[in-house]
């Protein structure tokens, strides 16, 4: 049973009001911890720099989740095969040029399994114009064809969806990710459960402690996304 986030703390997160609990405290193999809260920017970065990301349980309840044992990419060990990289040169590559169609098509509520609903949405656009959320964008004649987003803070990528049209558009759009993100140690993409889809490309589980730590050195790294564009049609 997850708990209940109910407590205001207006010192945790200056100037937000919600606390997370330490990872280190939370039951060993249990995705689902609390309930309740917001998703107000500081509620959204207080979560990720603390292990946490939402979703929601009900049209009604926010869900709290860190899941043991976490998924998550470090850009040196990342796997790109032979095949991913032919499709590569099928496509072009941009940071923050589409974000709003790659949430909208991240969230289609005819996707099994869907969970991005209007809550999420607006939570997220506005953290991407406060540059805190960007996406990445995979392009052929056609358009749009796959992308991902996700949440940047320090040296954390904090994938939140990705999706496709077209084949292996998605996949070449976290190819491009982690090709910006280069070889620095202590930056990890965060893809929260691991699928065999990311075990191909070289996504990793670690326990909780394990994340924690990786997580930390994260969020002592410089940003490699100050660098990204945060306008509409820039291309990287």
């Amino acid at each position: 049973m997850g708990g209940v986030l109910d407590t205001p703390d207006p010192v945790h997160v200056t100037p937000g009001k919600w606390s997370f609990p330490p990872l280190e405290a939370l039951p060993d193999g249990e995705d689902f911890i609390a309930t309740g809260a917001d998703l107000e920017p500081s509620t959204l970065l207080a979560a990720y720099t603390s292990g946490f990301f939402p979703m929601p349980v009900d049209w009604r309840n926010m869900g709290w989740f860190s899941p043991d044992p976490r998924g998550v990419i470090i850009p040196s060990q990342f796997k790109e095969s032979r095949s991913l990289r032919q499709s590569r040169r099928r496509y072009q590559c941009t940071v923050n040029a589409a974000f709003d169609e790659v949430l909208t098509a991240c969230g289609d509520p005819s996707r099994p399994n869907g969970w991005i609903d209007r809550r999420i949405r607006r939570g997220y656009q506005r953290l991407h114009t406060m540059g805190w959320v960007h996406s990445v964008e995979a392009w052929d004649d056609e358009g749009l064809a796959g992308g991902l987003y996700g949440v940047g803070v320090a040296g954390l990528f904090a994938g939140e969806s990705m999706f496709f049209r077209r084949r292996d558009a998605s996949k070449v759009a976290l190819a491009h990710l982690i090709e910006l993100l280069g070889d620095l140690e202590a930056t990890i993409v965060d893809v929260q459960w691991l699928t065999p889809h990311l075990a191909t490309m070289g996504a990793t589980e670690v326990p909780r402690p394990s994340y924690r730590h990786l997580l930390d050195e994260a969020l002592q790294q410089g940003a490699p996304f100050a660098s990204w564009p945060a306008q509409p049609g820039s291309d990287q």
